[in-house]
């Protein structure tokens, strides 16, 4: 039943099998929010005309269009992989673990090129009409994922993209099976230790759980593109954004003081890996296996980790890092373990 309200919304996207051409959206996650947005400029008359003072609308011209704007969900343990995979460039095909139905995708930094998403909103009228909004050409220009204490844990994709549609059919939603949500109390985080990379994925050995309280844990990814590829004879539209300058892996924590553990680290200026792995229930017929989200940098610096006294309660610090190539691994791994057998 109709409601009219944001009850009735929808997102879902696909992968463009060629970057900027429209393709039926299939997968649907549940979201949180979205500002998708399509945006024209407009060429304005500046001509001279005695007896008029006001520009002339005969004259105005739509020139330019973009998207922007971002998305946020629950981050599920199932269903969301193709997300990673275009946020950072990575293939990470699912692989199954040994005979069972439990399967692992490592996603890892790689090229942007040819990466295209089809995304489209359903947003509805207080009518209960849901209007379809399709954006093509969509790239992720950012991301972030961030944990709280006692929360769920999100993530959030930062999207520009070539055009819109109103034209297109709403897609009938529909949704995994089973796709539970990770949360603070599935999350151990570990600092240090030795990272090695085998068969195409990094583990970490000898890091040390964090002892400290934690009451945020960020970590941000930032894909510079060139997204003013426009030019004569293209109709406004713009062509493939392309990278343009170094990417970035950044993030934050925020947690009560400690020297050891956090403090120490940017005074002697160490680097460190960080091993973060949210483990779910158990998978059925996965042979042990439980859904997993984790995120391994194996090169971190501290850049900021001030600790300070705001009152008589326990003394909070704010530290942000950022990771980088070791030249051995890659600078980010995440890996997903679930009964997905296809991004």
């Amino acid at each position: 039943m109709a409601t009219g309200t944001g009850l009735d919304a929808q997102l879902g996207f696909a992968a463009e099998s060629t970057v900027g051409t429209p393709v039926t959206v299939t997968k649907f996650p549940e979201f949180n929010s979205e500002s998708l947005a399509w945006t024209p400029t407009f060429v304005e008359p500046t001509g001279l005309r005695v007896g008029r003072k006001f520009k002339r609308v005969s004259r105005l011209v739509q020139s330019r269009k973009t998207v922007e704007g971002s998305f946020e969900l629950e981050w599920p343990t199932k269903g969301a992989g193709l997300l990673i995979a275009h946020a950072l460039g990575s293939s990470g095909l699912p692989t199954q673990i040994a005979a069972t139905t439990a399967y692992r995708q490592i996603h890892t930094p790689g090229g942007l090129v040819g990466k295209g998403l089809t995304i489209q909103v359903g947003r509805p009228e207080p009518s209960g009409t849901v209007r379809a909004h399709t954006y093509t050409g969509c790239k992720i220009t950012g991301w972030e994922f961030k944990l709280s204490d006692s929360e769920i844990a999100t993530f959030s994709f930062d999207v520009d993209g070539w055009d819109e549609s109103t034209a297109t059919a709403l897609a009938t939603a529909s949704f995994v099976s089973g796709a539970e949500v990770y949360n603070f109390q599935q999350a151990v985080l570990k600092l240090g230790g030795t990272p090695a990379t085998a068969s195409g994925e990094m583990t970490v050995t000898g890091g040390t759980a964090v002892s400290t309280v934690i009451k945020e844990i960020s970590i941000k990814g930032e894909n510079p593109l060139a997204t003013e590829r426009y030019g004569i004879g293209n109709a406004g539209i713009k062509r493939e954004q392309l990278e343009n300058d170094y990417p970035t892996i950044t993030g934050s924590l925020t947690a009560e003081f400690s020297k050891a553990e956090f403090y120490d680290l940017i005074k002697n200026n160490t680097t460190f890996a960080l091993d973060l792995a949210l483990t779910g229930s158990a998978i059925s017929g996965g042979g042990g296996a439980n859904f997993l989200l984790s995120f391994i940098m194996p090169a971190c610096k501290l850049k900021e980790a001030a600790p300070t006294v705001e009152g008589p309660d326990v003394v909070q610090m704010s530290t942000s890092f950022e990771a980088y190539d070791n030249e051995v691994d890659a600078p980010l791994q995440i890996k997903i373990v679930s009964t997905d057998t296809a991004l």
